[in-house]
């Protein structure tokens, strides 16, 4: 089964030109690897990209043929993902005041040490 097909038919995405858009700009990953749309998917793969608020990762349980209600896709997939973080948290990420300008370096710095990304 598609990959694009299936993740909508799970309601992970909305519509599936939205997860074939994600799929297009090679944001999500089948088994480690970048996925196309056209990918296939099997029970046992795992399905990651970056969701928002957090990273995701999926296990595929079963092959839905369709789009189906919520609760019957709960049960085609096992979700790996870290929980989603506090609303405090994901608000103190680097807000700045307008008309501030670009950012300096230290600040930079500052707002990739707070969001966890590592440059080197």
């Amino acid at each position: 089964m598609r990959v694009d097909v299936w993740l909508w038919a799970v309601r992970l995405f909305k519509s599936r030109s939205a997860a074939a858009t994600l799929l297009r700009a090679g944001r999500v990953r089948v088994n480690g690897y970048p996925a196309k749309a056209s990918a296939s998917v099997k029970p046992g793969d795992r399905v990651t990209w970056r969701d928002p608020l957090r990273e995701r990762d999926v296990e595929v349980v079963e092959l839905l043929p369709k789009r189906v209600g919520a609760p019957l896709a709960v049960k085609a997939y096992v979700d790996h993902s870290p929980p989603v973080p506090p609303r405090e948290e994901r608000l103190a990420v680097g807000i700045r005041d307008r008309g501030a300008g670009r950012p300096t370096k230290r600040e930079r710095r500052e707002i990739d040490r707070l969001r966890g990304a590592r440059r080197d």
